[in-house]
């Protein structure tokens, strides 16, 4: 028995015509719509990384200057052959005038000191003038960063540029390594650049902070805590005659505020 076998002739209606042609018009939107994105977030990255690079710019010409002053100190402590004792009285008084002069010169004048933070000013794309007044080193997470701050000094909030650009100075009357709760601001990233580690600190991991004077003060963590906006009690100044130090940054996507507290080492 022969079977007859039936296929229905597919119609290609004007309607059908019209979905496929509504579907191809999607799929080279949507494939645009993701190019558009991925292009946009790789330019934001390679921005924030291009920013982000004068900071450690900044580091490379503090070590670079130090560097000098070693070679400049080794110079100054060549070995000198004593002919007589005259001789001796006479150098040994002209070296005691020179350290007298040198002292009424740092008293006058800390920012001349070559051994002293970097306080040269500089510029942002937009104009806005900054100035380095401290170098936060955490060996934890790995971070080292000069702290800037705008000029003149903002206590209240820091245009983008400079946070895009390093760590800022955001609140702390007494300055850096003195009595009082010196606060610095950072940007959370990702990548793990500027504050983007800040959350893996636990209480006892130490930072270090270097002043305009080149003095180093270590500090101790103490607590951590993610607060509102809103809530500034951690800028407060009463830390009871004690030297401490707050770093903030955002989480949970801007909503809130990672706070770590830390408190000098005595």
């Amino acid at each position: 028995m022969n079977q007859i076998l039936v296929t229905e002739k597919l119609y290609v209606t004007p309607q059908i015509k019209r979905k496929k042609f509504i579907y191809k018009i999607e799929f080279f939107l949507s494939v645009f719509l993701v190019c558009l994105l991925c292009s946009y977030y790789i330019y934001a990255e390679y921005d924030r990384n291009k920013s982000e690079q004068v900071s450690h710019e900044i580091l490379e010409q503090l070590q670079y200057e130090n560097d000098d002053t070693i070679r400049e100190a080794s110079a100054e402590d060549s070995i000198v052959v004593i002919l007589d004792e005259e001789y001796e009285e006479k150098k040994q008084e002209e070296t005691n005038n020179s350290e007298t002069s040198d002292n009424n010169e740092n008293k006058a004048s800390s920012s001349t000191n070559k051994n002293n933070i970097d306080t040269k000013v500089y510029k942002t794309k937009d104009g806005i003038q900054y100035t380095t007044v401290a170098i936060l080193k955490i060996p934890t997470i790995n971070l080292e960063y000069p702290i800037i701050s705008e000029v003149p000094e903002n206590s209240d909030e820091f245009p983008e540029d400079l946070l895009n650009i390093s760590l800022c100075y955001f609140w702390g009357k007494n300055g850096p390594n003195e009595v009082g709760n010196y606060c610095i601001v950072g940007h959370y990233y990702r990548s793990g650049k500027l504050f983007g580690n800040l959350h893996k600190l636990k209480n006892g991991d130490i930072a270090q902070l270097t002043d305009l004077s080149g003095r180093t003060l270590e500090y101790k963590v103490y607590d951590r805590k993610v607060v509102d906006p809103s809530d500034t009690r951690c800028t407060s100044q009463l830390t009871n005659g004690r030297k401490e130090l707050t770093l903030i940054t955002c989480t949970n996507n801007g909503k809130e505020r990672l706070v770590v507290k830390l408190r000098e080492v005595t």
